[in-house]
């Protein structure tokens, strides 16, 4: 039996029993074991350290081991194959206790075939799993931020996208709406919450159980085998993905600058990078209060990652007063600037007004301190996150009466260092208004000098 046709018949094999192919490093070690040569001649061939050879060989044994039913070694499976085990089992005839593998590969219409991406893709059916996407959310006018989201992801092929801003301003339902105008375009969409998986591999586990084509064997171990040793990288190249991760700023240490993952996802940059820099055809669409740094220097050196930093809902917000008949429309402008027309909470004070106030907005403006009622436990966790350097500046900058001018910190305020720090946190936070002038939203201003009575 030549070399060619036995690799062409283990990989049949494996494909049919797993729905996956043989990679390169298994290929060339199958190569290297017909040809009489070690580990160490393979790892030097393939550009690897012998090790790693021998590990992933052990494991295509023992896969090999699994589906025939026999103890496949390296110094058996040449015998093996020439010997004609393999083809013992032909057509109709049960595997070891697997499934039935048609393997005679002198049937050219039993042959295998080759199977490109977009082979699997137009054979494949869609499959959308929404579960943890929430459902019935009011969504406002944001036809401007639609319109500039469906270019990066369908027009731009962006590979990342990410949708910052504070707790209530309206990321989901944005990347809601989005979904349903765009899910058309993909053979796979996933919305999944950080809030979800206490680890990295908790979630990459979960995606790329859903990403894989379903295997036709019921041997969970084969499947469970070839989940363990694929990538996520992987399945976005098979298929066309649009894969999206609310609750971001979860998988980020509070009590430090914006940036710095929790142990459990501690290489979570590192698959970021690769989902940004490395090419395929899908896109993660990220929903976060915070921006990590890995997405700002993606963002900064690669045209296939793009961030929207989402403002509040400006004039547009009169439409949620308007649903909660809410009075004196002529001061609502002034009620929206206060709370940086973020709909949460908008609702939240709209309740407040309707309850202490009968609807009345004038009078609720007439008081001369901000009331933030329920809206503080909100506005309590995005404090909480922040790291002494960040407190420290937000605390002197809720006591200033007009924005200021970045180059007119206090010298016993903190470091220059420290305070430049500080300030990309903030606004990585979305805590600070854009501006070269520095200042805090009105009720982000109100919380901070409340803590202080």
């Amino acid at each position: 039996m030549e070399m060619q046709e036995a690799l062409q018949w283990t990989d049949h094999l494996i494909f049919t029993t797993t729905g996956k192919h043989l990679d390169s490093l298994q290929r060339a070690i199958l190569q290297g074991v017909w040809e009489g040569k070690g580990y160490k001649d393979i790892a030097e061939k393939y550009h690897c350290s012998g090790d790693h050879v021998k590990k992933s060989a052990s494991e295509l044994w023992k896969l090999l081991s699994d589906i025939l039913g026999e103890d496949v070694k390296k110094k058996n499976v040449r015998s093996l194959v020439e010997n004609g085990v393999f083809s013992y089992y032909n057509d109709g005839v049960q595997i070891g206790n697997n499934i039935n593998v048609c393997n005679d590969l002198n049937n050219p219409s039993k042959k295998p075939k080759n199977r490109s991406p977009s082979t699997t893709k137009k054979e494949s059916q869609p499959r959308h799993d929404l579960s943890q996407a929430p459902e019935n959310i009011l969504f406002y006018n944001r036809t401007d931020e639609l319109a500039t989201l469906k270019q990066w992801i369908l027009e731009e092929k962006s590979r990342i996208v990410t949708i910052t801003g504070l707790s209530g301003i309206g990321k989901t339902a944005l990347a809601r709406q989005l979904v349903e105008q765009i899910k058309d375009y993909f053979d796979r969409i996933l919305w999944r919450s950080h809030r979800k998986f206490p680890t990295l591999n908790a979630l990459q586990t979960n995606l790329i159980e859903f990403l894989a084509s379903p295997a036709p064997s019921q041997n969970r171990s084969i499947i469970n085998y070839f989940n363990s040793r694929s990538s996520i990288l992987e399945h976005l190249r098979n298929y066309r993905c649009l894969i999206i991760l609310d609750d971001l700023q979860e998988t980020l240490t509070p009590g430090e600058f914006v940036g710095h993952y929790r142990p459990e996802y501690q290489n979570y940059g590192q698959l970021l990078n690769e989902i940004g820099q490395l090419n395929h055809n899908s896109c993660l669409l990220l929903l976060s209060w915070e921006k990590p740094l890995e997405i700002a220097t993606l963002e900064a050196e690669n045209i296939y990652c793009k961030t929207l930093q989402l403002a509040g809902l400006g004039k547009s917000a009169s439409q949620l007063l308007t649903a909660r008949k809410l009075q004196d429309k002529n001061q609502w402008s002034r009620l929206i600037d206060f709370y940086s027309g973020n709909p949460l909470w908008l609702n939240i004070i709209a309740t407040a007004i309707i309850d202490l106030f009968n609807g009345s907005v004038q009078q609720f403006l007439s008081y001369s301190t901000l009331f933030l009622g329920d809206l503080e436990p909100i506005l309590k966790q995005h404090y909480q996150r922040l790291s002494q350097s960040e407190k420290i500046l937000i605390d002197w900058l809720a006591n200033q009466d007009q924005p200021v001018d970045i180059g007119h910190k206090p010298p016993e305020l903190l470091s220059d260092s420290d305070f430049f720090k500080a300030i990309q946190s903030l606004r990585k936070r979305n805590l600070l208004e854009k501006s070269p002038a520095l200042s805090l939203q009105p009720a982000i201003k109100q919380y901070v000098n409340s803590l202080t009575l």
